[in-house]
């Protein structure tokens, strides 16, 4: 997987999320209903950097907009995000999530971004692309085994998390009192997973489109599926193994969404009427081969011997000739 290419808020990429989001609200009273009269729900969602979201209290008496950016407190100190979602749509996320049950209590935004705040975020994305360049060479100077991922500066200067992956577990303690000596900021090492660096990379996947962990997704999926190898079999060959596997070489979270229970039962049935790979056909042209099957498209291609020619068939018409 290449490195994080933008894990800014300010981005193209962002402006596709805070479109949905804002689609989504535009929509929020034919879901949900007009609110009562007089109640306003001062939850608000707010995209923080890495593409996380946390919920925040809106106690500044001022309605926010999507994609306004404010200023929040975090961990004792204060950080910059930009709102994602308000009101009837973030309630019901917060509730979705058990957060509601569970008695969480979110800390509050201080203030929308005035234009100084504005101008200390972009001093902070310059000087964070040279701590990025100073941490790798920290690493190579203490020979540790890790892949760097993301660096994310706090605000005010005083917490600087440094999100890496590592297939074992690392001795960085000679890095962080190092790392904390240069930039006198406390240090936080954030072991993550593959998926979580896909969603930090804010890239794009094979269908082209901005990966739905980076997106749209509230959650990234552990495994979207029950067993990974059922789908690897659904595949059909190894020649189909990019269908099902993302950049953060796991399974694609969409398929979660497009594959169902029923479809699952039915793939052994499925693949049963399929042809196997390298069956012989007698042909009015002459022998063929079953070069290759689609079970997800239900194709059939052979190839005939004679004239090293090619031809693909839909399953049904393949069998109403071939199989008797």
């Amino acid at each position: 997987m290449s490195n994080v290419i933008c894990s800014c808020l300010l981005g193209n990429n962002a402006q596709v999320r805070l479109l949905l989001s804002q689609l989504l609200h535009s929509e929020m009273e034919s879901i949900y209903g007009a609110p009562p009269d007089g109640v306003t729900d001062n939850i608000c969602e707010v995209e923080l950097q890495g593409c996380r979201r946390e919920f925040f209290l809106n106690n500044t008496g001022i309605p926010f907009s999507i994609g306004q950016q404010v200023i929040i407190e975090s961990d004792g100190g204060y950080d910059f995000g930009v709102v994602y979602s308000t009101a009837q749509i973030a309630r019901k996320k917060f509730q979705l999530k058990g957060l509601e049950k569970n008695g969480h209590e979110c800390t509050a935004v201080l203030r929308v971004a005035d234009e100084s705040d504005n101008q200390a975020i972009i001093e902070l994305k310059k000087r964070q692309g040279d701590i990025r360049n100073a941490c790798l060479n920290k690493i190579k100077k203490h020979e540790l085994d890790l892949k760097l991922v993301d660096v994310e500066l706090r605000m005010d200067q005083q917490k600087l998390s440094v999100y890496y992956t590592s297939s074992h577990r690392v001795d960085f303690r000679a890095l962080v009192r190092d790392l904390a000596g240069e930039f006198k900021a406390r240090i936080q090492m954030v072991q993550i997973t593959t998926r979580e660096e896909a969603r930090r990379a804010n890239s794009f996947g094979p269908c082209g489109c901005l990966l739905c962990c980076s997106s749209w997704l509230q959650k990234i999926h552990a495994n979207p599926f029950a067993e990974k190898t059922q789908y690897s079999e659904a595949a059909g060959n190894e020649s189909h193994a990019f269908n099902i596997t993302g950049i953060c070489n796991r399974p694609k979270c969409c398929l979660g969404y497009s594959k169902h229970e029923k479809g699952c039962r039915n793939h052994s049935s499925a693949q049963s009427a399929m042809p196997s790979i390298g069956s012989k056909l007698s042909t009015p042209e002459g022998q063929a081969v079953v070069e290759s099957v689609d079970t997800e498209k239900k194709l059939v291609l052979i190839r005939y011997q004679k004239s090293d020619q090619t031809r693909r068939f839909p399953i049904d018409k393949f069998n109403a000739i071939f199989v008797k």
